[in-house]
Parts: structure tokens; sequence; C-alpha cells
């Protein structure tokens, strides 16, 4: 973990969710972060991604069950505020749309993002996976 303290909030990134959900060999290393709801954020791009992903190669069963487990977070709309800052950012990290709005979310919200994306690799406040 980053310097993050125990009590302040995580965001997963899309491809955490996608890992976990799909039980793949790195979902056990998202699962501390994604077990411990009470600290999770979730932007609303992460719930259209991992939903469209979900549906495509895992079903409709698991896609319903991340989004009852992503339900019970704080989710976060992309608001105007996020949008003018995510756009900063994706030109200033080189970062794709969504990664921006991800990223400008945790920004915004003190949160620790934690990903397996290497689009993130060597930002601030953020765990690689």
């Amino acid at each position: 973990m980053t310097a993050a303290t125990a009590s302040s909030p995580v965001l997963v990134d899309s491809s955490g969710w996608v890992e976990y959900f799909g039980e793949s060999p790195k979902a056990r290393q998202f699962a501390p972060f994604l077990e411990d709801e009470s600290r999770l954020i979730v932007p609303t791009i992460v719930l259209y991604e991992v939903r469209k992903k979900l549906l495509l190669t895992a079903g409709k069963v698991i896609a319903d069950r991340f989004l009852s487990v992503a339900f019970r977070t704080f989710v976060i709309p992309l608001d105007e505020q996020l949008a003018v800052a995510s756009a900063t950012i994706s030109i200033e990290k080189k970062l794709a749309m969504a990664d921006a709005i991800i990223y400008a979310t945790a920004l915004a919200q003190h949160a620790e993002l934690v990903t397996s994306d290497q689009a993130f690799s060597g930002l601030p406040g953020v765990t690689l996976l």
C-alpha cells in the first residue's frame, strides 16, 4: 500500500474489479482492497467499464454480483469539476479518457488508487499490483 492510512478511501480501478470477479490469478491481490467496502469509492465510469467487460466475458450473473457490491460503496458521479480536472490530467499525465477520470476521482477524494493497469505506473497515490 502507499502512504494511505487504513481508514482513507480506496479506489480500485476497473482492472482490479475485472481481475477479482473474473477469478484471475491477481484476484487474491485485489481481495483485501475490495472486501473492505466501507473504504471503497467507485467512479461511475468504473461501473460502466466493469459491467460491460463482465457481461462480455463472465455473464450476467457475475456482472450483477459486481453491481451488488459496487452499489454498497460510495459511487462518485462524473460532475463538471471532475470532467474539467480529468481533461487537464489526461494531457499532463498522458492518460486515456477513462483513466484520467478515474485518476482525477482518486485525487479529488484523497483516495489510494489500486490497479494492475500499467498506464498508472509512477503516478503519486497509485498502488500497482
